[in-house]
């Protein structure tokens, strides 16, 4: 199993560069690169692996081992050992005093600028489906945003709160996709925490997002709801001279709201609810800032348009689910995974409406684009059940191989 180390030791001497070159160019210690090349240290800070993968001339992810693939592609056995490097950044162990129990930290004290940096570069890893790099590199993330607090005061520690919480915000995302609720809500906690000692009320409400999405796959409608609606009250901007993130959380947060109403059989409520929601994304537009970049928030009308899609699926109308669908443009401010979602949307009203031969072909369109982010999905495995069950004797191999990846007997 290839680590960090072996890989910069590898590529190292491809390039045929000493440890001593390798360590200046990238503004290292020497003892660093040795470190982690003998592996006696198997995890590095992002800001540290982008220098040397600028000096190697690779991409950051070239570098990363693959000990998290096994849980980030939910393979049998492999959570714990996969997910333990992620444990120990949410759920430090304490001993009297407060001291921490945990292996001492690099020295060199991180910079705002490669915090921020190495934010982008992991939510950049997450989106386009790479759960497995994006993973591996999140606990030195979380280790160092922990740090920057420590190190700085005055308005810069008020700016390290904001860049913990959003790196905390990643894993709280990361972890509800993988399923690990315990870690979603630490991360998310721990999210909210540091909005809370930043003094942005847009850092928190970027965090609350995920919280809804959490409670709600937990099944906790009414908190879901009564959490996005006070949200929304709370922020609510004035639309002649809000920023973009503004408006953009104020719609996000009546989206969350209408996926809990309408799985609470209250259709109105939703539709309600999601006309406030595209009002929002109208004036939005296709302006973003840096919130909306680090936030997972892709609010657009093309984003509300899938939602209003969903709750037809919840409402037990395909055949209106389908109708809607085929008029969604496709918008850039849609992330990966809200598409797949949508799409997998699409696939179940086609299984529900007897047209299994589309709905067969959508999910094998998402197994091709992204086939680790359908692996962690339950609801992609309830429609392979469901095709399975009228049509096992017609399986075809393509259907048997997706149905293998999800994990559905056939």
């Amino acid at each position: 199993m290839q680590t960090i180390g072996d890989n910069i030791a590898r590529i190292r001497k491809q390039r045929t560069i000493t440890q001593e070159h390798l360590a200046e160019a990238a503004g290292l210690s020497v003892e660093t690169i040795r470190k982690l090349e003998r592996n006696e240290r198997t995890a590095a800070r992002m800001s540290t692996l982008n220098k040397i993968a600028r000096v190697l001339g690779v991409a950051t992810s070239t570098l990363l081992g693959n000990v998290a693939r096994g849980a980030a592609n939910r393979e049998p056995d492999s959570i714990p050992l996969g997910l333990v490097d992620m444990r120990r950044a949410l759920t430090p162990v304490r001993g009297l005093g407060g001291q921490l129990v945990e292996a001492g930290p690099e020295q060199t004290a991180p910079a705002l600028d490669d915090v921020r940096d190495a934010i982008l570069t992991a939510n950049r890893m997450y989106h386009a489906n790479d759960y497995t790099n994006t993973l591996m590199v999140l606990p030195g993330l979380l280790g160092e945003a922990r740090m920057l607090v420590d190190i700085t005061d005055g308005d810069e520690r008020l700016t390290a709160h904001i860049l913990a919480a959003r790196a905390h915000q990643l894993a709280g995302r990361l972890m509800i996709q993988m399923r690990q609720v315990d870690l979603a809500h630490a991360a998310l906690t721990l999210a909210l925490d540091h909005a809370d000692q930043s003094g942005d009320e847009l850092t928190g409400a970027a965090a609350i997002g995920p919280m809804c999405w959490l409670l709600l796959r937990q099944g906790r409608l009414g908190e879901t709801e009564q959490l996005a609606i006070s949200t929304a009250d709370r922020i609510e901007p004035r639309m002649s001279r809000a920023r973009p993130a503004e408006v953009a959380l104020w719609g996000e947060m009546y989206v969350r709201a209408a996926a809990a109403a309408v799985r609470d059989n209250r259709d109105n409520d939703a539709d309600q609810m999601l006309d406030l929601a595209a009002t929002a994304a109208q004036r939005l537009g296709d302006e973003t800032d840096e919130v909306i970049a680090t936030g997972g928030i892709d609010l657009s009308t093309g984003s509300v348009a899938m939602m209003r899609v969903e709750a037809a699926v919840i409402a037990g109308r395909p055949d209106r689910a389908l109708t809607l669908s085929t008029g969604i443009e496709r918008s850039p401010q849609v992330t990966p995974s809200s598409r797949q979602r949508h799409r997998l949307d699409v696939a179940s009203s086609y299984a529900q409406t007897g047209q299994y031969a589309e709905a067969t072909g959508v999910l094998l369109e998402i197994r091709e684009q992204a086939p680790a982010w359908i692996r962690q999905q339950r609801y992609a495995r309830d429609i392979v059940e469901s095709i399975r069950d009228v049509r096992r004797r017609a399986m075809t191999q393509e259907m048997a191989d997706l149905a293998k990846l999800v994990g559905v007997d056939v």
